[in-house]
């Protein structure tokens, strides 16, 4: 086993696709210690640069002191503490649904709405872009996994009529997390509406950053729960701090109480997380967050400017997430580790997380940073001579 598995990592590390955990010390801020040094950090999704802020911080600490650590059980033993009950409650408020439900990360979320509303009669349709969370959960419902065009809602209809009989639910990301882009909802929601499908929307990268208040992608589309009956949204994102939510109708969220065995089977968040989340979620959808915001969609448009100036490959992107297109992976890795020799901390992704050919530098912003960092590494982009 030693050998065998050792030999295929060997082959993983020739062909660039190692890949290697960095150490971090202190806070999640633009600012950080990796690995002994400090850089000028563009990997966080840390948006609103809530990770960090004193408020939140200080929730949480109250949080531990009413409620101690660790939840002790499942939700549905003793572990479903009032804290959770009261975040839930705001979240669907804020979404503008009858019920939310929390669970522990983004990841179970997903697998846990499509595995207790599909079957083997079923079909579940996704766009060939969407995050792995919504993949690998198509592929573990049982139900039949088709694959349309990305952000293609024609290819979805052409899709939806070869999808026989059964449920069918349409899942997408609203934004992104590699390209940046914003899914066509508005598109996705009349084609599911016309085939009687339903809509899923995985608003992890949206939501806190667009929309009214950072009510995200739906919002901003002007879509309501009518579009997309199931949305699901992370809280360690723009949030700042950790696990993920399920918001839907009374029904859906009594479905997924008693059939999602990631929400069944599991311990429940830290109470004092929750308390941290509400936190989060007041400020987010307040003034400060709005603050926010309009600092962060401007420094993107700081970032995409410079960027064009230098002829960088940009995607089309009006989010925080701006990649910057290199090609091959080796590429990747080598502009990736001179931009750590500068003191700059970018990301390569590459495949299998991105398709073959298109491996990228994934530049993330935040509210956080200043005009001075963006400024800082667009000259450091300059240095190292990523490809136009």
């Amino acid at each position: 086993m030693k050998v065998e598995l050792a030999a295929a990592l060997a082959e993983r590390r020739a062909q660039d696709l190692y890949r290697s955990r960095r150490i971090v010390d202190g806070p999640q801020t633009p600012l950080q210690v990796v690995d002994g040094r400090e850089v000028l950090s563009f990997c966080s999704n840390d948006y609103l640069g809530l990770a960090n802020h004193p408020a939140v911080i200080d929730a949480l600490r109250r949080g531990a002191g009413e409620y101690g650590v660790g939840a002790g059980a499942a939700h549905l033993i003793n572990g479903h503490s009032r804290a959770h009950h009261a975040l839930e409650e705001e979240l669907a408020a804020f979404t503008g649904r009858e019920r939310a439900l929390l669970f522990s990360t983004g990841y179970m979320a997903n697998l846990g709405v499509l595995c207790a509303l599909l079957g083997k009669a079923d079909t579940v349709l996704e766009d060939r872009l969407n995050h792995a969370s919504l993949i690998d959960a198509g592929r573990l419902s049982g139900a039949r996994l088709r694959r349309y065009l990305h952000a293609d809602a024609g290819s979805l209809a052409a899709q939806l009529r070869k999808s026989g009989l059964g449920r069918r639910l349409v899942a997408s990301d609203g934004v992104f997390s590699m390209d940046g882009d914003i899914a066509p909802l508005d598109q996705l929601a009349a084609v599911a509406s016309e085939h009687g499908a339903w809509l899923m929307v995985d608003d992890a990268h949206g939501l806190g950053v667009l929309g009214r208040q950072g009510r995200g992608s739906l919002d901003q589309l002007g879509l309501d729960a009518g579009a997309a009956p199931i949305l699901m949204g992370t809280l360690g994102k723009a949030f700042g701090t950790a696990g993920a939510f399920v918001a839907g109708s009374e029904a859906l969220i009594e479905t997924l109480i008693q059939l999602a065995r990631t929400y069944v089977y599991t311990t429940a968040l830290p109470p004092a997380l929750a308390v941290a989340g509400r936190e989060s979620l007041r400020l987010l959808g307040g003034g400060e967050g709005d603050e926010r915001r309009a600092r962060l969609h401007a420094l993107v448009r700081r970032f995409r400017q410079g960027a064009a100036q230098l002829g960088l490959s940009l995607m089309p992107s009006r989010t925080p997430i701006q990649p910057i297109l290199v090609g091959g992976a080796a590429d990747a890795l080598r502009l990736s580790t001179a931009l750590f020799e500068r003191g700059i901390l970018v990301t390569a992704i590459r495949p299998p997380t991105v398709p073959a050919g298109s491996a990228r530098l994934r530049v993330t912003l935040s509210a956080a940073h200043s005009e001075a960092h963006i400024d800082r590494l667009l000259e450091a982009l300059q240095e190292t001579g990523v490809p136009a």
